[in-house]
């Protein structure tokens, strides 16, 4: 993997690269085998990552808009040349089937090389003042200005591809970081830091401090100097963080139970290869992962028996291998909690048209039918290769079962009926809904966020500028 199995990491704090004070072993989630010593921080060290990011603060905020994008340019083009080793990366410690980790890195440089784009229009406004009696000979305009030092608290999920949208965004609008990365997926922000070093970004503009939540993440957000906190994850530690936050900037990007709607009249044999991979991409642990299915029921049958075949024919496997569509979960305590939750959802009446069983830390691609609404499969994030497919008799049925959830992130709807499009897209309760394809489509500029316990705040280069600047108005007195 270049640079070595067993290797002892070290912490990326001020520019240098700090041996940690404690060390714990990282294991690939599909062979068991440890793969790297991972630095588990202490506050001090935590201290001195946002201590360096703040006194490289107001260099950061005068660098120029070329410069900051000819940096994040240097970026994409050094992960451009080394996507194979950053694939790799993902695929041993998320346990990411290699063509779903190299996809990843295909987008992450796309995020990257938008992050240079918008670095270079970062603008404001100008106000007619005489609108209003009293404004007269007055000239007003709006700028943008960084907030400063940025804590960013990213998932193991999409480990290159979700720091880009906090580390590009920050960067790109002047701002300075400390990045904590998840606990399993260390080594790909450890690789982004020797990129960016070598990309020559300004000594402490970004650090990366790994190791417990609790200790780090705590600091982050409740440090004074951090003056953004954006987190993914999920939405217990979410409230947590803004509730302890204060008056800090929060972006939080939560859990959703994503959902699709498909109408009578849809072409099946189109959109059962989208909904499979909507399902059971990265085993499911993907945010907008589709997890409910509402099907009205003249089409019910038709689309169950051929999900079903579809679903059958995943490979499971090495992520490492070309062939492999599901791996490893992440954790076998995830591998638990959804067979638990599997079996939950039988007790109260669902039938396992597939799957259901594990196979070491690989669970099997799972499809439940006729499930009660009320457990968890249905209402929690799962989180895993576990989808449900119900029956409605409609569509509006449907988007209220859609809506009937403590989440709203993206939802999708399958219909040629313009009207039925237009209603759903109306109703629905979702951060984006998705016309004719799955929950699970995001392309890296488009704004991407949630309502109710999916968060507050968009993702997406441009929107996520907005929340990482302050705005401030500028007024000149000509009388």
């Amino acid at each position: 993997m270049g640079e070595g199995i067993n290797m002892k990491k070290h912490l990326f704090i001020g520019g240098k690269w700090v041996e940690g004070s404690e060390y714990a072993p990282l294991y690939a989630p599909y062979s068991g085998e440890e793969i790297a010593q991972i630095p588990q921080a202490t506050v001090q060290e935590a201290d001195a990552a946002i201590e360096a990011a703040h006194q490289a603060r107001l260099a950061m905020a005068k660098m120029p808009a070329h410069q900051r994008a000819a940096i994040l340019n240097k970026l994409a083009n050094l992960l451009e040349e080394r996507q194979e080793e950053a694939a790799r990366i993902i695929a041993l410690e998320a346990a990411k089937p290699i063509k779903t980790a190299r996809a990843e890195i295909g987008r992450t440089i796309q995020t990257y090389r938008f992050a240079a784009e918008e670095a270079k229009r970062i603008h404001g406004e100008t106000l007619p003042l005489d609108a209003a009696p009293g404004g007269e000979g007055r000239v007003a305009y709006t700028v943008r200005e960084p907030l400063g030092v940025v804590g960013a608290i990213s998932p193991f999920n999409f480990p290159m591809n979700l720091v880009a949208h906090k580390v590009g965004p920050a960067l790109a609008s002047g701002n300075t970081i400390v990045l904590k990365p998840a606990s399993q997926t260390p080594l790909s922000a450890f690789f982004l830091a020797e990129l960016l070093e070598q990309a020559g970004v300004p000594t402490g503009a970004f650090n990366v401090v790994t190791g417990s939540g609790r200790t780090i993440g705590n600091r982050i957000v409740e440090d004074p100097r951090v003056k953004v906190v954006t987190f993914t994850g999920s939405p217990g530690v979410g409230i947590g963080i803004r509730n302890r936050a204060g008056l800090k900037r929060v972006i939080l990007e939560l859990g959703s139970n994503s959902a699709v709607i498909v109408d009578k009249d849809t072409d099946l044999d189109k959109i059962i290869p989208r909904c499979v991979t909507g399902a059971f991409s990265f085993q499911g642990q993907v945010c907008i992962s589709v997890q409910r299915i509402f099907v009205v029921e003249e089409v019910y049958e038709d689309f169950v028996e051929k999900f079903v075949k579809a679903t059958r024919t995943l490979q499971l496997g090495d992520p490492l291998d070309e062939q492999t569509d599901v791996s490893a979960m992440i954790t076998p305590g995830d591998v638990t909690r959804s067979l638990d939750w599997i079996q939950e959802a039988v007790d109260k009446g669902a039938k396992v048209a597939t799957g259901g069983e594990a196979n070491g830390n690989m669970l099997n691609p799972t499809v439940l039918l006729d499930v009660d609404l009320s457990v968890k499969v249905s209402c929690q994030e799962v989180f895993a290769p576990i989808v449900l497919v119900n029956k409605v008799a409609s569509v509006d049925e449907a988007i209220e079962l859609v809506n009937d959830s403590p989440y709203g992130l993206q939802a999708g709807v399958y219909t040629n009926n313009v009207h039925t499009a237009f209603d759903a897209a109306e109703k629905l309760q979702v951060g984006g809904v998705i016309i004719n394809d799955i929950p699970t489509f995001r392309v890296d500029h488009m704004p991407y966020g949630g309502v109710k316990e999916s968060g507050s705040g968009r993702e997406g280069l441009k929107y996520a500028i907005e929340e990482m600047t302050e705005l401030k108005l500028v007024i000149f007195n000509r009388n």
